[in-house]
């Protein structure tokens, strides 16, 4: 049993275990999915699995309540799988090991998932309970969030009945959110022949790591360090000066997340392997430097290996090199009326180069459509000009706040009355899927919040034990007290 179970409350920290015992990375939901359905089932919930991939529930009114406008509970069931290098973590098949440090819950060296299991733990303790007051109720648990939001954006319209939508992801307890940025996947890709490596060459594999990572949208601001912003400038530094050629580059694994480390193998002429081994202590110097305050402890680790057969062709990797230099990365501008607020930004997320194929995946973010579409179009320029096919997909618009939303005047007053002080209502640079429901069903009065959540998207996830009676307290006040139809 895990000690997560004598946590409060106890009907969220039990649903979140039994979540953390079903595996769920995005793209794997088929256990999940049944895990929802057979709970449902075996709890007298309706439910059913729709064609997008998402579960619904639904749950009548307790009495005296029918009159009260329809609920929609929402959150997403996939988790991001990421995880340390030392883990021998499989997400597709292993279950999530918790344990408790003062007053956070983590992983064992792999991320949570509170995001957004804390969500889903909740709307299962709301469909469970016999004890609560509130008007109809469904629940909308969506498929692959962290992927483009898929089930989201094929979710059917006409499915839905309820007037309102909380969705349950946001990751700041006190917080109120009714805005957030739209999205774009950018993904550049690029296929080459590979030439043979020079035989008197020999092979070394450098490794930038010990970075923080972090969730793309949440964190952005904060200025960490990319591990590809960071690996492009040593390896172009050993072309220049060592006669280092690009084998092969492999660094990130989500869209979302912040690239925390990774790897690049070079071939160089044997008399320049010290030289490599003293520019990459160089670089870690340097790259602490300038991250000082903000990361805890970069490295740049140099090490030999067998030395493949092939490699890329110079100008080939001339021109990835620099496309990679030139990519636009972090923070572009903050919302010129909220200057404490990212507007728009891009990850550099992801870079596969190796047989023949290189790769690069991007997630760019915007409140603003117009400057959705030009980070769009700056990167699709960037990599265009070093030959790559550019395809943008997985749009999705940002969610215009509504300051006279009804609910959120509700809220506030509920959340002043119980906790004796005002709650923070603001919008996020982070996606969320109310943008994209909300286009679907244009009527909701829509309002995220959540407990509070650190470092999601990374294996230094956690979840604050503090925060969640107050999450809980507010959804079952807040539950009671939607208005009449």
């Amino acid at each position: 049993m895990s000690e997560i179970l004598n946590l409060k409350p106890e009907c969220i920290w039990r649903n979140f275990h039994a979540l953390t015992q079903v595996p769920r990375p995005s793209g794997h939901l088929e256990k999940i999915q049944q895990y929802l359905l057979d709970w449902a089932k075996n709890t007298g919930i309706e439910a059913f699995l729709d064609p997008a991939g998402n579960v619904v529930m639904r749950k009548p009114a307790t009495p005296g309540m029918e009159y009260r406008k329809g609920v929609i509970m929402q959150a997403h069931m996939d988790m991001v799988p990421q995880k340390a290098l030392t883990s021998a973590h499989n997400f597709e098949t292993d279950p999530i090991e918790t344990h408790i440090e003062g007053d956070w819950v983590y992983a064992n060296n792999t991320t949570l998932g509170s995001d957004d299991g804390m969500g889903v733990a909740a709307i299962m303790a709301v469909m469970e309970a016999k004890d609560l007051k509130h008007g109809p109720l469904e629940a909308l648990i969506t498929a692959d969030e962290e992927t483009s939001m898929v089930g989201a954006n094929a979710l059917p319209e006409g499915e839905l009945n309820g007037e309102i939508l909380l969705n349950l992801d946001t990751e700041n307890e006190g917080e109120m959110i009714i805005g957030s940025a739209g999205g774009i996947d950018v993904t550049a890709s690029l296929e080459y022949k590979e030439v043979e490596t020079d035989t008197d060459d020999v092979a070394v594999k450098v490794t930038v790591k010990g970075l923080k990572g972090g969730h793309s949208g949440i964190e952005i601001g904060l200025g960490r360090a990319n591990a590809n912003k960071l690996l492009v400038r040593v390896v172009q530094d050993m072309i220049c000066s060592d006669e280092a050629r690009l084998c092969s580059w492999h660094c990130g694994n989500m869209r979302n997340a912040i690239p925390f480390e990774g790897s690049v193998v070079l071939t160089v002429p044997a008399e320049n392997v010290e030289s490599v081994k003293s520019a990459a202590q160089d670089w870690e110097t340097i790259f602490n430097n300038e991250y000082n305050g903000i990361e805890n402890h970069i490295s740049v680790v140099v090490e030999d290996v067998e030395t493949p057969k092939t490699q890329v062709p110079e100008e080939i990797q001339d021109n990835l090199v620099d496309a990679i230099y030139g990519c636009v990365n972090g923070v572009m501008r903050y919302i010129p009326t909220i200057p404490t607020i990212v507007e728009t930004s891009s990850n550099l997320a992801i870079i596969d180069i190796e047989n023949g194929k290189a790769k690069v995946k991007i997630l760019a973010r915007s409140a603003s459509e117009s400057q959705k579409e030009y980070i769009s179009t700056t990167l699709e320029s960037t990599f265009s000009m070093a030959g790559m096919s550019v395809e943008l997909g997985g749009s999705y618009m940002g969610w215009d706040p509504n300051p006279n939303s009804a609910m959120i005047k509700i809220m506030e007053q509920i959340y002043e009355r119980e906790f004796g002080n005002k709650p923070t209502v603001s919008v996020v640079h982070a996606g969320l899927e109310c943008s994209v429901i909300l286009s679907k069903y244009p009527g909701l009065d829509i309002v995220s919040f959540g407990p509070t959540l650190e470092s999601p998207h990374t294996a230094k996830e956690r979840c604050q034990i503090s925060t969640m009676p107050k999450f809980w307290t507010l959804l079952v006040k807040t539950l009671e007290e939607i208005p009449v139809k």
